[in-house]
């Protein structure tokens, strides 16, 4: 059974309306407060000590906005906005809380009512600049500049959140998906286990029956029952084992569905082609573990954007390639190859390596056909 399939995952790693963005990093645009301070009519000393309290103000709403609830969110924004408005008298950098706010009310609002939302608290800081500015075209400059930092924010935060809805929505999906898998393979296996089973053990307890009536009567022939309940189930053991192996066995087309689905929410694109070869259980499993394992050092490592999957049969055998154009430079004893060499080598595979730093990484998992001569998958 394809174990990453058969494990769900019990709930969504994060929700759709989570700011991705660190607390501490968008601190760094708090540097635009006070590089204005040189324009200010009230002079550098009180601009800097309005423009001190005005971050104490603001440096409470701005980390928690990170963990509010949604319904307190717009109120962030507006209080925030509020610190903006009021330091623009003493600081023309005031409008750096505006564009703060900006970037807030896309996370707050829904997509019309944020660039609502967004365009008039720009307004009315041209308005109020308008008001404060000793020259109208000074006031122009300062209010044309904020409003098109500020719409690029309120566009790029609305952006972020959409991505972030989807991926989240591609999460869910991912996981029905496992769900549904796993469950049509515990039914798959209950049916094999019913079937290979259920007449097995029938026999066996007729067999024990008849052996119980004749052990008095006829010692020899409740013997030779018992024989028979011996060797029905050995069979029974050996078409278990056979089962075992089969149901341990992942299913090629199956693991490259979830490649598919985990590279895609790792913003991966995946090609692939598929010779039509016929691949015994384990070989198949084989091939499917490398496909795995190559799959996760990409989405952890390789910061790619493309991948390329093929299977190919060959004269000699059949290879399965798996290529990527990210940074390369892989380590085999840090990413799982060394144990997915090992595995090729047991029925007499081979793994190359082809990754050069900046250049990508290309794997080729090689089988002989000395591998591929056990009963097809």
């Amino acid at each position: 059974m394809d174990r990453s399939l058969s494990k769900v995952p019990s709930a969504p790693e994060r929700d759709g309306d989570d700011i991705h963005d660190s607390p501490w990093v968008t601190l760094a645009y708090l540097l635009f407060v006070f590089l204005p301070m040189a324009f200010s009519p009230l002079g550098p000393g009180r601009a800097l000590l309005s423009s001190l309290v005005a971050i104490a103000l603001f440096l409470p709403m701005h980390f928690g906005f990170y963990h509010a609830p949604a319904a307190w969110r717009p109120a962030l924004v507006l209080g925030v906005a509020s610190v903006g408005y009021v330091l623009v008298p003493f600081n023309p950098g005031g409008n750096t809380f505006l564009i703060y706010a900006c970037g807030m009310a896309a996370w707050s609002f829904r997509p019309r009512m944020a660039v609502l939302v967004g365009v008039s608290l720009l307004a009315l800081l041209v308005l109020q600049f308008a008001w404060v500015m000793p020259q109208l075209r000074l006031a122009l400059a300062w209010g044309g500049m904020t409003a098109i930092i500020g719409g690029l924010v309120l566009a790029g935060s609305l952006y972020s959140r959409e991505r972030a809805r989807r991926n989240a929505e591609l999460r869910l999906t991912q996981q029905e998906v496992a769900r549904l898998a796993a469950m049509a393979e515990r039914e798959r296996i209950g049916r094999d286990l019913h079937d290979l089973l259920g007449h097995t053990l029938s026999v066996v307890a007729l067999k024990g029956e008849l052996a119980g009536r004749l052990v008095d009567t006829d010692p020899r022939a409740a013997k030779a029952q018992m024989a028979e309940v011996e060797s029905v189930a050995r069979q029974a053991l050996a078409q278990v084992r056979e089962a075992v192996v089969g149901i341990r066995a992942t299913g090629l087309q199956a693991e490259l569905a979830a490649a598919r689905l985990a590279l895609l929410s790792a913003d991966v694109r995946l090609d692939q082609r598929i010779d039509p070869v016929e691949l015994p259980p384990e070989a198949e499993s084989v091939l499917s573990l490398g496909l795995r394992e190559a799959v996760t050092n990409i989405i952890r490592h390789a910061g790619a954007s493309r991948v390329e999957v093929e299977l190919l049969g060959e004269p000699g055998g059949v290879r399965l390639r798996i290529s990527d154009d990210g940074r390369g430079g892989v380590l085999e004893a840090n990413t799982g190859l060394a144990g997915m060499r090992e595995r090729l080598a047991a029925l007499g595979g081979r793994l190359e390596i082809d990754s050069a730093p900046g250049a990508g990484t290309r794997l080729g998992l090689h089988l002989p056909r000395a591998a591929l001569q056990g009963p097809s998958a």
